[in-house]
Formats: C-alpha cells, sequence, structure tokens
C-alpha cells in the first residue's frame, strides 16, 4: 500500500497455503506507482494482522538523474517569460553532485535555473543520503521581436542535461553544438526534452496631429489618423467605427485595412460633415479602433474628436461698423487738435 492506504501492486494480493518454519516462500510483486516506500500489510493464522514499511533502494548503478517535466510544452508570448517545472531524482551510488545544462536553446533566449519555494537561481543540485528527490525549475524570457532563431508560431525543441561532475567539463567543451536525444543517450546522462512556441500579440496605436477643428456651418472637417502596429505580430481586419451626432454624414478612407505588419504604419483619413440645419456650438465624435491578432480581438484607446461651429460672418456689417470707428477715431483726432490751437 501507499501513504494513503491505496493497493499499489499487481498482483493486489498473494495467498499462502502454508508456512513452515525455516522454508521461506518468495512472492513476486509490480509496484503500479514509483515511491520511496511502501506498507506491507499481512494477515496469518486466525486473522492476526501485521504490517510493515519498507524504504526502496534506488538502482545505483546507472550514475544519472533522471528528470521529468510536466510541463513540457508551452506557449510563451513574446517579450514574457515562462517557467518549467522539473523534478530531478537520483539513481546513483557514486555521485550527489550534478550541473544543470540548456542545450540547443537560442542564445536570445534568456534562461535561468531555480530553487523552489524560494525561487533562488541554481546551477547545481546536491542529493543527501535521505534525499534521492529534488524540485527545480527552468525560466525563460523571450526577445520583444522575432528573430531568424525565433520564428512567431515556430516550436522551439530543446533539452535540459543534468551531468555528474565528471562530466560537466568536457560537455561545457561542446558549447554551440546541436545535441540530439541519441547523442545524450551515448553520453549516458539524464535529460529531458522540452518545447516552447512563441507567440505574439499585435498592439493598435492610433495618432493624430489635431483632434479639434473649427468649421462653418456649410464646410465639411478633414482629418486624419497614422494606425501603428507596435505589437509583436500581424494585426488583421482593421476596422475603425466612428459614434456621430444626428444628422452627421461621414467619408472614411479606407474604411478598413486587411492587415498590418510589425512596425509598420497606414493612414486613415476622415471627413466629417454636418446638417444644413446645424446650430452653433461644438460637437463630440468618438472614433474606435479594433483589430485582430492571433485569433483575438484588439482594441485601441477610443479617440474623441471636438469640432466647433462656428456662426458666419456679416462681411457688410462689419466694414460699415470698421468705417464708423475710424470716422469716430478721426473725429476725436480733428477735434483735438482744433481744441489744442486754441
Amino acid at each position: 500500500m501507499n501513504d494513503d492506504n491505496a493497493t499499489i501492486s499487481q498482483p493486489y494480493e498473494v495467498k499462502i497455503p502454508e508456512l513452515r518454519y525455516g522454508h521461506p516462500h518468495e512472492t513476486d510483486f509490480v509496484l503500479l506507482q514509483d515511491l520511496d516506500a511502501v506498507t506491507v500489510y499481512l494477515v496469518y493464522g486466525n486473522g492476526s494482522q501485521r504490517t510493515m514499511k519498507v524504504f526502496l533502494q534506488k538502482d545505483e548503478s546507472v550514475n544519472r538523474v533522471v528528470v521529468q517535466s510536466e510541463q513540457f510544452s508551452q506557449e510563451v508570448e513574446l517579450g514574457e517569460s515562462a517557467t518549467f517545472d522539473l523534478t530531478l531524482e537520483l539513481f546513483s551510488g557514486q555521485s550527489n553532485t550534478f550541473s544543470l545544462e540548456v542545450v540547443n536553446l537560442p542564445q536570445q533566449i534568456g534562461r535561468f535555473f531555480k530553487a523552489p519555494p524560494g525561487n533562488a537561481r541554481l546551477s547545481q543540485v546536491k542529493f543527501t543520503e535521505t534525499t534521492h528527490s529534488k524540485n527545480a525549475a527552468l525560466e525563460i524570457a523571450l526577445p520583444d521581436r522575432p528573430t531568424d532563431d525565433v520564428a512567431m508560431d515556430q516550436p522551439i525543441s530543446f533539452f535540459v542535461v543534468v551531468l555528474p561532475n565528471d562530466k560537466s567539463g568536457s560537455f561545457r567543451q561542446s558549447e554551440g553544438r546541436t545535441w540530439t536525444a541519441d547523442d545524450l543517450e551515448e553520453l549516458d546522462v539524464g535529460f529531458v526534452e522540452l518545447e516552447l512556441i512563441p507567440r505574439g500579440m499585435g498592439e493598435l496605436a492610433v495618432r493624430s496631429p489635431q483632434l479639434y477643428h473649427s468649421i462653418l456651418p456649410d464646410e465639411s472637417a478633414q482629418m486624419y489618423f497614422d494606425i501603428t502596429n507596435e505589437g509583436s505580430h500581424r494585426l488583421d481586419n482593421i476596422e475603425v467605427r466612428v459614434d456621430l451626432p444626428l444628422n452627421w454624414t461621414k467619408a472614411i478612407n479606407p474604411l478598413t485595412i486587411p492587415a498590418l505588419e510589425i512596425g509598420e504604419e497606414r493612414r486613415i483619413n476622415f471627413e466629417f460633415t454636418p446638417p444644413a440645419d446645424i446650430a452653433v456650438g461644438k460637437y463630440e465624435i468618438r472614433i474606435r479602433t479594433t483589430a485582430m491578432s492571433s485569433n483575438r480581438p484588439v482594441t485601441s484607446e477610443d479617440k474623441s474628436v471636438t469640432i466647433e461651429i462656428r456662426a458666419e460672418t456679416n462681411v457688410l456689417g462689419t466694414a460699415l461698423l470698421v468705417v464708423l470707428l475710424v470716422g469716430l477715431i478721426g473725429g476725436i483726432v480733428v477735434y483735438g487738435i482744433r481744441l489744442s490751437r486754441r
């Protein structure tokens, strides 16, 4: 049985009809779980019971550490990091200190090992006589932009290798080599193959040099927005939606942008026309921009455009007023000169 008193042997039980003194009976069991200790449960005679907890000995002949990871394949966003959990189990009677290495991972990807729960960085692990299992974690950090070696949506396979000290020196001399599983098997070291898939996300940046316009009732307001993809993945189906005041009309060119690559910029032109009976005042127009990236929606901050409708000026009236003001000022000046001469 295991610590939860569940039967983990195959067969589940063995019945011995007769056990004579001095004549031991051998029974073979296959364990269905990999455990450090099991409990043997015996029932004999007239119902007597006995339990014995037995610690199991690891096979020490291989001189290696077995590495396993439940999160062996992960999708990681560009510019972000991910953690691979590692379980290390010692099978050695010769070495108790081992080095941790990562191979076949592009240099643009940062990596380091840490020991939970304190997350202290480590490069070696040491086992004791009472501890044959340890937990560790590999943290990786992807660059902000794709490169030749870190391509979008292309899986990257790499290995975590656990080396005894007598092999770590020669292994480091092969830095830059591309290793295969057969090479590591031939080297007779513990390893696990992991996989990461770089993913990205587009980011909409909307800019305009002017968000305030002043026009006459019979005019139209013309402006433009510059749309830029500042993310790490292509943007698809960029659409612009406008919330207009009542009875206003609009013209947008282009209405949609099929795709926008990383760092690419496009300009969208707008023309807003008020109705013929528009009243003098300020009107607000809200503009929203949406897109898709990696089959996920992407939105940007809404932009508010203010358009002021100003009253038309009476040219004839203004000219008459200017003439009257000039005449009045001239009369005052002439009267002042004559008064001073007297």
